[in-house]
């Protein structure tokens, strides 16, 4: 319905028409009662045709006439007259951005004032849980003083149809619907890809909507162009804006911002709209600069921890010393990437990140209860890509950049793959792994064994040898972590001593790769690297200190300085999740440095759980004596050693003082403890009296890595994993007898691990990952005899009651149960759920392989109680994060000056 001028309704006289929308038109006119001039937005008919549709949209205006900011113009209420439904709102004279923009774009500055403006306007509403949904030129208006009001805002939200859900016969298109009633063609170029597909909407919509404005502000162009609605909203979903149309003059720190607003993912896209207006800030208060040099950027939004954030950059810094072979200097930039999947970063024995020299690839782990996955993320890319040939691990790349290197869990293999794919190729068998490094030489270093030595091989493959051994005598119990200098000459790593607490308090060496020798650094800190600002990095209590370092001659200058707090690492095992590239740029996950506080819990059957009173130490495997009486459990730390737990004393005594002692098991009499231990500079069994009455006695048995995990009942065979190189966990059984031999359990080839006994002994329940999937089984013991799967969606580390009438086993944080029957022909009932929680899960034999863990619980002979540990900080320290900073270098020589 077209208003002619003096045409009354109600009280507003109209004056002259300002133009016509998706909504309806709109008019200036006269409030006759209060001599004011307002703005009327005459709803069309068919919008409102419902009384629902009425009233949720007069609901809506109340909602947002509450919203009181100078750069919103405000809504003075919501009117009928003659049938006719109008909005009364503030009259804002001056031009449109839109109109504005038709002779071109704004100067950069003016650009850069408009869009802090819309910043503050988007900032107020979203604090109030309003978001506009219809941000565009045509709803900015722009006073000759430089002052913005922003219109509409989410005045379409209660009328607005739905189209359907993207998918790929509607991905680039809109209904007709949406098309007839929105009028979007001056609209689609601003509508978020989830707006196009129907998606429910937050606050992120109107950042994408933002980016498009302040773009179009720059360039006088919109960010995404065609001459249809299908087109516009195809590059919307498809394509990305011309970046090369930005002005020279604007700065990197507003490139950026844009790059940030205009993710087509909401999950990696700028989260906070304050942020922006916080960028722009800084930019406008920073030295003007020349067409041909953008200005410098802040540091306000650089060394943190994204919180929230998935995927997206954050420019704030000035251009970085470091340089990569030529390459132009980068500049600081923060990105956040997000694990896939449902994987998780939590503390380890290694780290699981690494960054390419020339800092634009992350090879990474994540894990999931059972299960690791490993992942290779160009920086060029959006996704991270799914290296299928490997289960986890640890990367390291090579100073080519044609490979990256990384060990395969479960059958201990060093390998390498080129980063344009192919197959593996093997390098080496190691018994156990404390990281590698690929120096420029192409000789790989590593930490063949736990405890082992620093050792070499050539990157085409071979045997290791011998670099730096482990020195006994001097207390050295540990080497870790190693990572090579410029130059190939030295490596830098972390040795643990005899009087290592945790690794807070270990050392960082420099050894020379001609003659071995050591030299001590510094005396508490681990997981070393250099960064090639010319700085000695180092993690200690979940932060990156760095100090000056002379490379050349093995010499830390000045005073270390806290470079980066909050990145996820251990103090027990010393590792720190961060790399550094050859170029000076950072990869790290933030998080918390794990304590290792533990705590024993009781839970009964229904969950309930009950702490028991024993101080909070770093606890891992419990193990109740036959009597009930007693607990021998893990201590891990540095110092890995077996206690007993009275708990009619209340006494814990140490039964062993290796350090390097795991994984009890009690005999079925309660006079022995079985454990693994590696005085020999590799796992085997051993066997000490729960009374100290003798010292430790090795037990027979083959492989590399030997875990025992069952007493038979009889008290004649121990049944235990294996780690033979090359090959994955199996399950042996070593026989006590005065021949000593072991047989193997299974022949299967898969993953296999947990073996326990049955109380008649007639049976073993065992985990395995032949299926792809960790389940539990029961097969006759000695054999042979059918394979009969327990679980029926996973499981792990089966337990049985003492009378032998259920199975526990875990699935995830699910304890689950399986009636059993033993006596005479074996049955099974259905698994049930008793109770599910949050408790600690057991470490693996094999570095994470699935199906290999050990159960890190156990329960009382009744099956009534389940003896659980309670990780204090298994919902901090963990992350579903990378964070890589680029320009790093620059950062460091900043803070250094500053230290």
């Amino acid at each position: 319905m077209q208003l002619s001028t003096g045409t009354r309704l109600g009280i507003y006289e109209i004056v002259a028409a300002i133009g016509a929308g998706g909504m309806g038109e709109v008019y200036e006119a006269r409030d006759t009662r209060l001599g004011r001039s307002v703005a009327l937005k005459v709803i069309r008919t068919e919008l409102l045709k419902q009384d629902s549709s009425s009233q949720r949209f007069e609901r809506e205006a109340r909602l947002l006439a509450s919203l009181n900011h100078p750069r919103i113009a405000a809504i003075h209420g919501f009117e009928e007259s003659g049938g006719t439904q109008f909005l009364v709102l503030e009259y804002v004279p001056g031009p449109t951005m839109a109109e504005r923009l038709k002779r071109g774009p704004l100067p950069v500055r003016e650009a850069m004032l408009v869009g802090q403006q819309i910043a503050e306007a988007l900032e107020a509403a979203h604090a109030r849980g309003i978001i506009h949904r219809d941000l565009k030129p045509a709803n900015i208006k722009l006073s000759d003083d430089g002052k913005v009001k922003v219109l509409d805002f989410g005045l379409a939200k209660s009328i607005e149809p739905r189209p359907s859900a993207c998918n790929d016969d509607t991905s680039a298109t809109m209904t007709q619907e949406l098309t007839r009633e929105m009028t979007v063609l001056g609209t689609a170029a601003y509508m978020s890809p989830e707006q196009a597909c129907g998606k429910e909407l937050d606050s992120r919509t109107d950042i994408w909507s933002f980016g498009c404005v302040l773009y179009e502000a720059l360039t006088g162009k919109q960010a995404f162009r065609g001459a249809t609605a299908t087109e516009i909203l195809a590059a919307v979903l498809e394509r990305e804006p011309d970046w090369r149309a930005l002005p020279s003059a604007t700065p990197a720190a507003v490139q950026v911002l844009l790059k940030r607003c205009l993710r087509k993912d909401p999950n990696s896209r700028l989260r906070d709209i304050g942020d922006a207006r916080i960028e722009l800030e800084d930019a406008l208060a920073a030295p003007a600069s020349s067409d041909s040099k953008p200005a410098a950027i802040t540091r306000r939004t650089l060394i943190g921890t994204l919180a929230g954030a998935t995927v997206g950059a954050a420019a704030t810094g000035v251009f970085a010393v470091s340089r990569w072979r030529g390459e132009a200097p980068r500049k600081l930039t923060q990105i956040a990437i997000a694990t896939p999947d449902t994987g998780v970063f939590d503390p380890s024995f290694a780290s699981r990140i690494g960054i390419s020299p020339e800092g634009t690839r992350i090879g990474f782990s994540t894990n999931v209860p059972g299960a690791q996955t490993f992942y290779l993320r160009s920086l060029a890319e959006l996704e991270a890509k799914r290296i299928k040939e490997i289960n986890g691990g640890s990367a390291f790349f090579s100073p080519d950049l044609h490979w990256f290197g990384y060990l395969t869990p479960g059958n201990q293999t060093i390998s390498k793959m080129a980063l344009t794919g192919g197959a593996p190729v093997a390098l080496c068998t190691v018994d156990n792994f404390n990281g590698a490094t690929w120096a420029d030489n192409d000789v790989i270093y590593l930490v063949d064994a736990c405890p082992g030595g620093l050792m070499s091989i050539p990157a085409a493959g071979g045997k290791p040898k011998v670099v730096a051994a482990i020195d006994f005598e001097k207390g050295e119990r540990l080497h870790k972590f190693p990572c090579a200098l410029p130059g190939s000459r030295a490596v830098l790593m972390t040795v643990s001593t005899a009087d290592t607490a945790t690794f807070d308090d270990a050392r960082i060496v420099g050894v020379s790769t001609e003659t071995g020798r050591k030299k001590i650094l510094i005396e508490g800190g681990t997981h070393p690297r250099y960064s090639p600002s010319g700085h000695l990095l180092y993690a200690r209590d979940g932060k990156i200190l760095a100090v000056r370092f002379d490379a050349s001659r093995l010499e830390v200058r000045g005073q270390p300085f806290t470079a980066l707090e909050g990145v996820l690492m251990s103090r027990n095992t010393g590792a720190a999740n961060f790399d550094v590239s050859a170029s000076g740029d950072l990869a790290y996950v933030p998080g918390v440095c794990d304590g290792g506080a533990r705590t024993l819990v009781w839970v009964n059957r229904d969950g309930t759980a009950e702490p028991v009173s024993l101080a909070p130490k770093s606890y891992l495997h419990p193990r109740l004596s036959p009597d009930g009486r007693r607990l021998a459990i893990e201590v891990e730390g540095p110092s890995h050693d077996l206690y007993i737990y009275d708990f009619d004393r209340g006494v814990l005594a140490n039964i062993t003082t290796d350090g390097v002692s795991h994984w009890p098991v009690w005999s079925p009499d309660g006079a022995e403890i079985a454990y693994r231990s590696g005085p020999m500079m590799r796992f085997t069994m051993w066997r000490v009296p729960a009374d100290r009455s003798r010292g430790p006695q090795q037990l027979p048995g083959v492989g590399v890595m030997q875990n025992a995990e069952s007493w038979s009942p009889d008290g004649r065979s121990i049944a235990y994993t294996t780690q033979a190189p090359g090959v994955p966990p199996s399950i042996m059984v070593a026989h006590l007898d005065a021949n000593g031999h072991a047989d193997l359990f299974d022949k299967e080839k898969a993953p296999e691990g947990s073996p326990k006994f049955s109380p008649d002994g007639r049976w073993l329940a065992y985990c395995s990952n032949e299926s792809g999937k960790p389940q539990v089984y029961v097969k006759a013991f000695p054999g042979p005899g059918a394979k009969i799967q327990i679980s029926n969606d996973g499981g792990t580390d089966p337990v049985w009651r003492r009378d032998g009438a259920e199975i526990y086993f875990r699935n995830g944080d699910s304890m689950m149960a399986v009636p059993v029957a033993i006596r005479g022909a074996f049955s099974l009932g259905r698994p049930q759920e008793l109770w599910k929680g949050r408790y600690s899960h057991g470490m693996s034999s094999s570095c994470g392989q699935p199906g290999a863990t050990s159960s890190n619980y156990d329960v009382t002979a009744d099956g009534k109680r389940f003896l659980m540990i309670r990780d204090e900080d298994q919902d901090k320290a963990t992350s579903t994060q990378i964070v890589v900073v680029q320009g790093w270098a620059d950062e460091l020589n900043h803070l250094s000056a500053k230290a």
